[in-house]
This record gives C-alpha cells, sequence and structure tokens, in this order.
C-alpha cells in the first residue's frame, strides 16, 4: 500500500472541505471556479456566460458569520491556567506563550486559528513536538486538507490512534536561485510492533513520481521512547478523530442557492430593467434620436410610437426568494444578516431568541478547549517527569475559551447583588472576583493576586493597608466566612 493512500472518510469529506475554503475566500475564488458553482445558461456562448456571471453578486453571509463566530468566542481572552512556581517549567511556559511554533506565533494566537480552522471546516490536528534545537516543546497545525490517513485501533479496550499520515509541502531552490521546486512529502506518525512511537518520512521524487522512505526515528524523551503518539484532533464533536460535519455546511449551501438566484435576478434585470423605444409606419432609414430635444415626424397616416416595458410578476419571484434564502441563513446562525427589529427589544428577551445558538457556539467552543488543553498538557508532558500526558490535571494547565457571548459589563442591581452576597459570605473572594472580571468591572488578564494586592480601602476604616479586601465582613454565625486575599494569592491565571 503506497503512503500516499487516502482514508475514506477523508475521499468522502475533501470535495466539502475544498467547497468551504472557496466560500470564505469570496466572490474572486467563487467566480474563478466558473461552472462548479454557478451553471452555464443553455445556449450561453463564454461570452455571454461571462457577462452573466460578472453581473452576480457573491454575498459572503459565510465568511461574515465565521468572522462574528470567532469574534463572539474572542470577545474576551481564554480562560488558562499554567504552572506558578515551578522553576523551569513556568519559564518554559512563559517561552511557549510568547512563540508555540517557532515562527513567533502566540499561544493566543495559535489557539484562535485553531477555533477559526473548526468553524471552517470543523477539522485540523496538532502535532507537538520536541526541538533539539531550541531545547523545548513546540507545535505545528494541520489542517483538514492535510490529514491524509489515519487508523484507530482496539487496544485493552481502549481506542487507540496507531497511525496518522500528514501530508506536507516544501520547497527546494535550484539551478536558478529565483526559482524554487516544489516538493510533496509525507510524514507516517505510528505505534511500532512494540507500541513506541515512530516517526517515518517519505518523499515524491521528481523523476518517476514514486514515493521513497527518507528516514525513520523513535523520539525519545529523558532517553524512553513514546507510547503514543503526540497529535491531538481538534472537531466540533467529542470523537475529534472521526470526520465531522461542518459547523456552517448549512449555511453555505444556502449561500450558494443564493448565489445562483442573484445571477438568474441580474441577468433578468439586465434585459428588462431599461424601457425599448419602437415606432410603426416610420422609414426604415428615418435616423430617430431619444431626448427631450428631438421630435420623431412622419407624414404617414397611423403612425404610432412607443416603449417596450417589462409587465410581470418574474423577477418579484427572484426577489422573493433571495429574501427567502437570506432569512434562512440568519435563522442558521448568520444572526449578522438579520434586519434589526422596528420595535424595541429587551436584553432578557434578545437573550432568549439567540439562546439556541449560543449553546451550540458554547459547545463547539467547549470541543475546542478540550483539544487545546490536551495540547498544553503534552507540552507539559514534554517539560517535566509526568508520566503521561493524562496525568496532567487541568489544575496545573487549562485553556478554556470564552462561552459568554451576550453578557455585557455588571453594573446597577445586579452589581450589587453580588457585593452583597460577598459581604454575607454567601460566595467566596474568588467568586466575586470572577464575577467582576466576566462583568468587565476587573480587567481581563489580571490575576487574583494582583486585583487583591491593590484592595486599600475598607469601609469606616482609617489607615487600610494593601491587600485588605473592600467591606470585609465578619463571618457570619453558621456561615463559612471570608478570608481576606493576600497580597499576591492566586497567581495562576483564572
Amino acid at each position: 500500500m503506497a503512503v500516499n493512500v487516502t482514508h475514506a472518510d477523508y475521499d468522502a469529506a475533501l470535495p466539502g472541505w475544498l467547497r468551504a475554503r472557496d466560500i470564505l475566500a469570496g466572490e474572486d475564488r467563487i467566480k474563478a471556479a466558473g461552472v462548479k458553482y454557478l451553471p452555464r445558461l443553455e445556449g450561453h456562448s463564454d461570452a455571454q456566460y461571462d457577462a452573466y456571471k460578472t453581473r452576480a453578486l457573491f454575498f459572503n453571509a459565510t465568511a461574515r458569520t465565521a468572522e462574528a463566530h470567532v469574534g463572539m468566542v474572542y470577545r474576551r481572552a481564554p480562560s488558562e491556567r499554567r504552572p506558578v512556581n515551578a522553576g523551569a517549567l513556568t519559564s518554559a511556559f512563559q517561552v511557549f506563550d510568547q512563540d508555540a511554533d517557532l515562527f513567533g506565533t502566540t499561544w493566543y494566537e495559535y489557539a484562535k486559528r485553531v477555533f477559526s480552522e473548526v468553524i471552517a471546516v470543523g477539522r485540523g490536528g496538532t502535532l507537538i513536538d520536541w526541538s533539539d534545537t531550541a531545547d523545548r516543546a513546540c507545535v505545528c497545525f494541520y489542517p483538514a486538507e492535510n490529514i491524509t490517513n489515519w487508523r484507530v485501533e482496539c487496544i485493552e479496550g481502549r481506542q487507540v490512534v496507531t497511525m496518522i499520515v500528514l501530508a506536507e509541502t516544501f520547497f527546494s531552490p535550484g539551478a536558478d536561485p529565483f526559482v524554487f521546486n516544489r516538493r510533496d512529502r509525507r510524514r507516517v506518525l505510528r505505534l511500532d510492533d512494540q507500541g513506541f512511537f515512530v516517526v517515518d518520512l517519505w518523499e515524491k521524487k521528481v523523476a518517476d513520481g514514486a514515493w521513497e522512505q527518507l528516514s525513520s526515528v523513535c523520539p525519545v524523551r529523558r532517553g524512553q521512547p513514546l507510547t503514543a503518539i503526540p497529535f491531538v484532533f481538534h472537531g466540533p464533536g467529542g470523537d475529534a478523530v472521526a470526520v465531522a460535519k461542518m459547523p456552517l455546511a448549512d449555511i453555505m449551501a444556502v449561500n450558494l442557492d443564493h448565489y445562483r438566484l442573484d445571477a438568474d435576478y441580474k441577468h433578468g434585470v439586465h434585459y428588462t430593467a431599461l424601457p425599448t423605444a419602437w415606432v410603426s409606419g416610420f422609414g426604415k432609414d428615418d435616423i430617430l434620436r431619444i431626448g427631450s430635444s428631438v421630435a420623431w415626424a412622419t407624414e404617414q397616416v397611423g403612425a404610432t410610437a412607443g416603449f417596450l416595458e417589462f409587465h410581470g410578476s418574474g423577477l418579484t419571484t427572484f426577489e422573493r426568494a433571495k429574501d427567502h434564502d437570506e432569512r434562512l441563513m440568519a435563522t442558521l446562525g448568520a444572526r449578522v444578516l438579520e434586519i434589526a427589529k422596528n420595535v424595541g427589544e429587551s436584553a432578557s428577551a434578545m437573550s432568549l431568541r439567540f439562546a439556541g445558538q449560543d449553546c451550540i457556539l458554547a459547545g463547539l467552543a467547549g470541543f475546542v478547549s478540550a483539544g487545546l488543553t490536551n495540547v498544553l498538557r503534552w507540552v507539559y508532558w514534554w517539560h517535566s517527569s509526568v508520566e503521561s500526558p493524562s496525568a496532567v490535571s487541568d489544575e496545573l494547565v487549562l485553556c478554556e475559551l470564552n462561552t459568554d457571548y451576550r453578557g455585557g459589563a455588571l453594573e446597577g442591581r445586579n452589581l450589587l447583588a453580588v457585593v452583597n452576597s460577598w459581604k454575607i459570605g454567601a460566595i467566596s473572594n474568588e467568586t466575586l472576583l470572577d464575577n467582576l472580571r466576566r462583568g468587565m468591572i476587573v480587567p481581563e488578564g489580571r490575576t487574583d493576586g494582583e486585583e487583591a494586592a491593590g484592595l486599600v480601602v475598607v469601609p469606616g476604616a482609617a489607615g487600610a493597608v494593601p491587600g485588605t479586601v473592600i467591606g470585609a465582613a465578619p463571618k457570619p454565625p453558621g456561615g463559612p466566612g471570608l478570608a481576606t486575599l493576600p497580597s499576591g494569592a492566586g497567581d495562576a491565571r483564572n
């Protein structure tokens, strides 16, 4: 079996992924595809089809929806946790956060790209590798089209990924220093017969197109071979290994239908919108001009003139069909397209109206968060002596994407209620600060310890010292009470 053989699920999903890339790229890519997305009308010549296609408008509701969803999730920074006061491990994560892939991409930017890819095509993957040159762990993202094959086996009652084939492309310089030759490679990640992780590198020969194996390496950590493949699949479902339906697939289908309807509508408008002059009883060689400064005169009895104009509901049918598609796209999730209501609408009513979509987006963010957390576990594992990445708990590393899409600033009675709940001991200091952070009172990124260090006023008390919590109340009878936040406490990012 050749290394370039692809998985059956890959073959089934690839056309959809490529279509999604075209749609998200926009009008130029869609129109360049020609009859793939806009069939030619019967009898059209090439020139007529080009004019027909040029008049059409591709309204990219899909891209706007994807951008809106990414913006909603990243309206607040992800909630993350890193090892603190752990010496070299803490330093390693600080470097990793600033340069996750050895190309200067921050972890924040990398995580955002992962979520954007899942929104776009519903699939992607991260290889967590060790760089001997940089002497640290790094990540490399592979889009859906580059994960060409995989195998899952049942080992000791568990479903284990035992092989992943990754397509790679690189360019080598030729005789001309300004010309580069494209070369195709396959990176095979697999578990051998002993259960050890092995990396095989294959390359396609230019001469005959055959594939030859260049190398086979068994990576080690602390002198021991790996017993799992350091690769994390990202997807919109719980089983990220399996190919899932694209989150925006339905919107894409309606978006293309809207494009074809617009082409037919513009085609009809082009031929019917402008009235056409006609005459009867005039000489065939008469030169007749249209305008307010000219008049048509003839000696022919019964001569007449007029304008041909379109009357009927043909174009109105196209307009209604386009409006229907736009409403359908809004219903499917493109709420950025929704026309604002003429009447006032309360925040609670709006939240109820969008609750279903918010839940779907929150679920998607949750699955991506789990994948990103697994990536951080592998990074932690590479730098530590922990036995396996699964042994790294959420208390050590964590990445949770925002799931609050309609919340605004905490103010008025809501703010007072939170503070009063804290004052009577109903919620802890951590819960108070978490609510203030979500309510845009405490800035994103500021730790609990940093916030506690700046709290300097106790109502009714003079000469308060830094680190004293505002409004600290005595322990209520039978209640849990509240401990004041010590300066520097809670340095782990929440």
